[in-house]
C-alpha cells in the first residue's frame, strides 16, 4: 500500500478560467490539510491544434512547450494568492490528460478538476473520461464547478456497500475539518431487501410490504451510520431516507452543500452512479463540488 502521509493535493489544469477556479480550490484543499499542492498539466501537442510536422522532433524546445510552462507557473502564482504559505510546485508533462492525471493520482492525496476546460482537458468530464478518472483514480476526484459554499453541509451517498464506507469516511473527515455538518442520504426505489438484490439484481417482486421495505431501508442507512458518530463527535448528523432516484435526490441535496460526496461503484439505487444516465446527472447537474471516492489500488481486484 501507498504510504500518502506526505502526498500531496494534485490540479490538472490546460489555461482556462475553469482550470485556473479548481487551482484557487485546491490550494484551499491543500492548505487546510497541511499539504503541498502539485500543479499539473497534460502536454500532448496535437490536443493543442499543432500540426503533424517536424514540430514533434523539437517539442521539447518549442514555443509551445514553453507556452506550457508559462501556463502552469500561472497557475503556480495564482495558487500561492491564496495561501503564501502553501508549498506549490508545477509539472509539465507529456502524455495525454487522462493517463497522466491518472499517475499523478497515484501519489496524490486529491485530485481536483475543473469542470470544464480546453485543449486536452475539453471532453475530461463529458463522456468516458469522467468514468475512467472516477473509476480508476488512487486517490478522491473532486470535481469542481462554481464558486464553493462558505457554509452548508457536506452531503454524502450511502447505500450500505464497502464502497459507500469509504465515502462516508471521506465525507466525516471532510466535515470535521470544515466544522460543518453531515447529511448522509440513502435512496431507493425498488421494493427489494440489499440481500435480495444482491442475490436476484432489481427484480422487483410481485408482493412486498411498504412498511418492511422501509425499515428494512432505515437498516442499511442506520448500519452504514454506525459507529461514525463516536468517532466524529463534533459532526452533527442528519440521516435522509428518501424514496427516489439517487442521483436526483443527491442533486436536490447539493443545491446549499459545500460538498458532496459518492463511491465510484456501489449497490442498489446507487450502483452504478458513475455509469451512464446517473453518472451523467450527477456530474453535470450537482450544484456543489462533487467528490468521487474509490477504493485504493490494493483494496479490490481491479
Amino acid at each position: 500500500m501507498t504510504d500518502r502521509s506526505g502526498a500531496p493535493v494534485v490540479v490538472g489544469v490546460d489555461g482556462s478560467p475553469s482550470a485556473l477556479h479548481a487551482v484557487r480550490v485546491a490550494a484551499r484543499e491543500a492548505a487546510a490539510r497541511h499539504r503541498p499542492l502539485r500543479v499539473v498539466h497534460a502536454f500532448l501537442w496535437p490536443m493543442l491544434g499543432t500540426p503533424l510536422g517536424p514540430v514533434a522532433a523539437a517539442l521539447p524546445d518549442s514555443e509551445l512547450r514553453d507556452e506550457a510552462g508559462k501556463l502552469v507557473q500561472e497557475a503556480v502564482d495564482e495558487a500561492r494568492k491564496v495561501d503564501a504559505e502553501l508549498v506549490v510546485s508545477g509539472d509539465v508533462v507529456e502524455g495525454g490528460p487522462i493517463p497522466v492525471l491518472l499517475r499523478a493520482g497515484r501519489d496524490a492525496a486529491l485530485l481536483v478538476l475543473g469542470h470544464r476546460g480546453l485543449g486536452g482537458f475539453a471532453e475530461l468530464l463529458v463522456g468516458s473520461a469522467a468514468v475512467q478518472l472516477a473509476a480508476r483514480a488512487d486517490c478522491p476526484v473532486l470535481v469542481v464547478r462554481d464558486e464553493p459554499r462558505a457554509d452548508g453541509p457536506v452531503v454524502v451517498g450511502v447505500d450500505g456497500s464497502a464502497l459507500s464506507n469509504e465515502a462516508i469516511a471521506f465525507a466525516f473527515a471532510e466535515a470535521a475539518q470544515r466544522g460543518t455538518d453531515l447529511v448522509a442520504v440513502h435512496a431507493w426505489l425498488y421494493p427489494a431487501t440489499p440481500a435480495f438484490r444482491e442475490a436476484y439484481g432489481d427484480i422487483m417482486p410481485l408482493v412486498y410490504d411498504p412498511q418492511e421495505l422501509r425499515a428494512e431501508e432505515e437498516r442499511v442507512l442506520a448500519e452504514a451510520m454506525a459507529g461514525w458518530a463516536e468517532r466524529y463527535p463534533q459532526v452533527r448528523v442528519r440521516q435522509k431516507l428518501v424514496a427516489a432516484n439517487a442521483a436526483r435526490a443527491l442533486v436536490e441535496e447539493s443545491t446549499g452543500a459545500q460538498l458532496t460526496v459518492v463511491g465510484a461503484h456501489g449497490r442498489g439505487s446507487l450502483g452504478g452512479l458513475l455509469l451512464g444516465s446517473i453518472s451523467h446527472a450527477v456530474l453535470h447537474h450537482a450544484r456543489s463540488p462533487l467528490a468521487i471516492v474509490r477504493h485504493r489500488r490494493g483494496a479490490d481486484a481491479d
